[in-house]
């Protein structure tokens, strides 16, 4: 329940900012634009960055020990049914942050594409010995980030994310039953 409460306390938190940092600036918000082709675009993504996320934990130590260090934190005192809050709150209120605003603040262009992903890698960022997971989620930010310039369209990194963070979380869940 504490992890769930936090998640919700930081969705909230970001939600605010950006609602303060729209109410501020003169940017505006990417737009979200309901296309079956671009949720379908999203949904792929987010299944090639799970499936990549798995690659490198094979093959990186250092992600392994980082990514099951936060798994193990997050995930483990979550029951099933909260998975679908750890898909939604977070994918929702770091995509509208991030490749939402800051992206189009800093630039619809590669400046802004590196410049919002390594915020994003930085709020991933729980301690000295995660700073392998703040690379990977730079990584996926930069591709999240290349995702809403190149369609025009926030939905696209909001569905990649959304289902990024459902797929690994169950799958996480699954390999806990199995080795349970």
């Amino acid at each position: 329940m504490q992890v769930l409460t936090a998640m919700a306390v930081t969705a909230i938190v970001l939600l605010l900012a950006a609602k303060l940092w729209l109410y501020f600036s003169p940017n505006s918000l990417l737009p979200v634009i309901w296309k079956p082709a671009d949720i379908l675009l999203g949904g792929a993504m987010g299944v090639a960055i799970t499936g990549a996320s798995a690659i490198v934990y094979r093959f990186w130590p250092a992600y392994r020990q980082s990514a099951d260090y936060y798994l193990e934190l997050v995930l483990k005192p979550l029951v099933w049914s909260d998975l679908l809050w750890l898909g939604l709150l977070p994918g929702m209120s770091e995509e509208l942050l991030f490749r939402g605003l800051l992206l189009p603040t800093l630039g619809l262009n590669p400046i802004g594409i590196v410049g919002s992903s390594l915020c994003f890698g930085i709020l991933h960022l729980s301690g000295s010995q995660q700073w392998s997971y703040v690379v990977w989620a730079t990584i996926v930010g930069m591709l999240l980030g290349f995702s809403a310039v190149a369609t025009g369209n926030l939905l696209v990194p909001i569905v990649a994310h959304i289902v990024t963070n459902l797929v690994s979380s169950y799958l996480w869940k699954l390999g806990e039953l199995k080795s349970a």
